[in-house]
């Protein structure tokens, strides 16, 4: 009687097989390393917010100040606060009038009356 012998496939080993799961690894890390950087919340797009706060920034101090410059402006003409000198040179102003014992200085060009001072 002759032995038995069990047979047994023999597989040549694939050169892509050992390749496959680090080369899905690198393309996965490549993605979100892409994202990361260039996506709706990456590098660039915080960089792209903080210039805007920034220019926002400005613009809002810019906007408190002329806000305090108004509201200084208003408080003067509160019944409680009014001054006569102001609202006589206003009314000189804007009628074109003088005293006659005011002395009035001719300029070539007159300066237009600024509202906002």
């Amino acid at each position: 009687m002759r032995p038995q012998f069990m047979a047994t496939r023999q597989r040549k080993q694939s050169k892509i097989g050992p390749l496959l799961v680090p080369a899905v690894c690198l393309l996965l890390l490549a993605y979100f390393g892409y994202h990361a950087v260039e996506g709706h919340y990456g590098h660039r797009a915080l960089q792209k917010l903080k210039s805007r706060e920034a220019d926002l920034s400005e613009q809002l101090a810019l906007l408190k100040a002329e806000r305090r410059a108004l509201d200084r402006r208003v408080a003067l003409m509160r019944p409680e606060s009014l001054d006569p000198d102001m609202i006589e040179e206003r009314a000189r102003r804007t009628l074109n009038v003088a005293r006659a014992d005011d002395v009035v200085i001719l300029r070539d060009v007159m300066p237009k009356f600024d509202m906002t001072r």
